[in-house]
């Protein structure tokens, strides 16, 4: 299958409808502090960095884009929504990297609350979308290791796969994308706020510690760094691309995940330090967790 021509290939085709479904259905308000990132260019000046960010109350705390491309033979978007901390909804999430020969993506709804323990909100929110999933798993296969840190932010629907950069799994990519995000959409419309403070307080703790952990171990981070220097590339990670973990919350990485605490009260820079993996997609076709990865 011929590689793709990135010279002819962009992803703000997938912003220009998210943000045109959701302005459909919600009122958007553009962020006045992510001005600043609106649009950057990189240490060399070959490469584009643009965002997107709006909220729109009552139901959505924060929609945001970034896209990067430029000469350098990679094209990335890294696309979100964040709900209020009234209404558990999944968090909306789309990374996807792409060369002329390589394409990188994950795209799904990232639960809350760890779906591999919590069978309820599993249920509430994935049980009528698996068919939807299914649809996609196989022409968007599962992409081999992932670490079960990250596994416990992603849900049974999730589309994580490598594969061969071509115009039809671009295509593929680009309907997989529609869909999820529609499916999105209807949940929010769907979605009841909450009343009890206990249970706000407790979607709002779950959505920080997402947030801390995304800020912390993300691995776009080292793009960034080359593109924008390290100082930039921080404040792009805690004040844009996962805006809200210095304020839904007070606790630290380490206070979420102890286990990367190193004898000297640093944070320990691996990805895994569970050391456990899946291989294959560890959830069947009914949802049910099955943790096929190697102990």
């Amino acid at each position: 299958m011929a590689s793709l021509d990135l010279s002819s290939f962009s992803y703000h085709k997938f912003v220009e409808f998210a943000f045109q479904e959701a302005k459909l259905r919600a009122d958007l308000i553009p962020f006045p502090s992510h001005e600043k990132f609106k649009s950057l260019r990189s240490k060399d000046n070959n490469i584009m960095l643009h965002t997107l960010s709006f909220h729109a109350p009552p139901k959505i705390r924060l929609i945001r884009s970034l896209t990067v491309e430029g000469n350098s033979g990679m094209q990335v978007l890294d696309f979100a929504v964040f709900p209020e901390p009234e209404f558990d909804l999944p968090i909306f999430c789309a990374n996807f990297f792409a060369t002329a020969n390589l394409s990188i993506v994950v795209l799904d709804l990232n639960p809350l609350y760890d779906v591999t323990i919590d069978t309820a909100y599993k249920h509430k929110y994935y049980r009528e979308l698996l068919p939807l999933g299914q649809k996609y798993f196989e022409l968007l296969p599962w992409g081999g290791n992932i670490t079960s840190e990250s596994l416990r932010f992603f849900s049974p629907i999730v589309i994580w796969s490598r594969f061969s950069s071509s115009q039809f799994k671009y295509d593929v990519l680009y309907s997989a994308f529609m869909e999820y995000f529609k499916a999105w959409l209807v949940l929010m419309e769907q979605a009841v706020k909450e009343t009890s403070a206990f249970q706000i307080c407790r979607n709002c703790d779950a959505q920080h510690k997402y947030l801390t952990w995304r800020a912390e171990k993300d691995p776009g981070h080292p793009i960034l760094k080359k593109l924008v220097g390290e100082n930039l590339a921080k404040e792009l990670l805690r004040d844009f691309l996962f805006h809200g973990v210095g304020s839904l919350g007070t606790k630290t990485f380490l206070d979420y995940f102890p286990e990367y605490n190193c004898a000297d009260g640093t944070v320990n820079r691996k990805r895994s330090v569970m050391g456990k993996s899946y291989e294959t997609r560890p959830w069947d076709a009914n949802g049910e967790f099955i943790g096929n990865g190697p102990g």
